[in-house]
């Protein structure tokens, strides 16, 4: 999906009163798009994964990996977001996802960003698979890790559901956030 597309979903989301339901049960486009997600979101690891070298021995320990290459964020008073994701098991593409997420208050501009979601238990795997939609921050613990927290984890001191990472930020708004996003399953 190009970024002009996902500017212009992130627009209309926040323009939107209500998220349309079309949003929520998208399907992805065709093969190739399926194939250029798969290809991001591989590349968007390693990316990830030299400049956080933790989240590369977190992976090792984690059930499944849900990665978003590209959100697009977009607001000004009422602002949205969206991007495409595919869920990791075993390294291979298993599902595919979206997140979306709407927000109001005082914000202006426009940014992008990634983020991968390292689901380490079973627990959280299937509250993902059976949730009709997972909105981070309410189900399964997620802990943001920044470079702060990086440094004060170890593979011994796991103990939450699932370990975010915050990624490739580019453009011009106030702050970035997951919490209160949206992720569903699309189809294939």
């Amino acid at each position: 999906m190009t970024n002009i597309r996902k500017m212009f979903m992130a627009f209309a989301i926040a323009s939107a009163t209500v998220v349309p339901v079309s949003i929520a049960t998208a399907t992805v486009a065709n093969a190739a798009s399926v194939a250029e997600l798969n290809a991001e979101a591989n590349q968007s690891l390693q990316k990830l994964y030299s400049t956080h070298p933790f989240a590369e021995r977190l992976s090792k320990r984690a059930k499944a990996i849900l990665v978003f290459p590209s959100i697009v964020k977009a607001g000004f008073v009422f602002g949205g977001a969206y991007g495409e994701g595919v869920l990791l098991e075993g390294g291979k593409a298993d599902k595919y996802y979206n997140s979306v997420s709407g927000s109001w208050g005082f914000q202006a501009g426009a940014q992008s960003f990634g983020y991968a979601v390292f689901l380490m238990n079973d627990r959280a795997v299937r509250y993902l698979n059976r949730s009709d939609g997972w909105e981070i921050g309410v189900g399964p613990t997620v802990v943001v890790v920044d470079e702060g927290a990086a440094k004060n984890l170890s593979t011994s001191t796991l103990k939450d559901d699932a370990y975010a990472f915050i990624f490739d930020q580019k453009g011009l708004m106030l702050s970035v956030s997951i919490e209160g996003a949206k992720i569903s399953r699309i189809k294939q």
